[in-house]
């Protein structure tokens, strides 16, 4: 067996896609209408074929996993976070752990958790 990736919940595909090629330079590799493949193994999937096919709905923002990113330039990624996406709901602004590392957390536009941290 081999793990592939992770697959998150969108409403609109495309407009995931917009999202994470702008803010994390993802690529689309394959589109099949309503699931899409991008690089780095991450996979959206719209939620009306989740729920068609899991017959069960999701809840955004539930906080029961994240998608964790690293960034060296955290602070011009969080101006271009600002700049593109205002309307962003934080889970907590940019803020320093006790360990030196910078972190901010968010939801995408569909409610799944991100955080974004410098590398440790």
């Amino acid at each position: 067996m081999k793990f592939k990736g992770t697959l998150i919940v969108v409403k609109d595909c495309s407009s995931a896609l917009k999202f994470y090629c702008d803010m994390f330079g993802f690529s689309l590799i394959q589109d099949n209408d309503g699931n899409m493949e991008l690089t780095d193994n991450l996979y959206l999937q719209e939620l009306r074929y989740w729920e068609k096919f899991t017959e069960k709905h999701i809840i955004p923002n539930n906080n029961q996993s994240e998608l964790y990113f690293e960034e060296s330039n955290i602070e011009e990624f969080v101006e271009r976070l600002e700049a593109l996406y205002p309307e962003t709901e934080y889970v907590n602004r940019l803020m320093t752990h006790s360990w030196g590392q910078k972190v901010v957390r968010f939801y995408d536009p569909d409610g799944n958790l991100i955080e974004v941290g410098t590398p440790v």
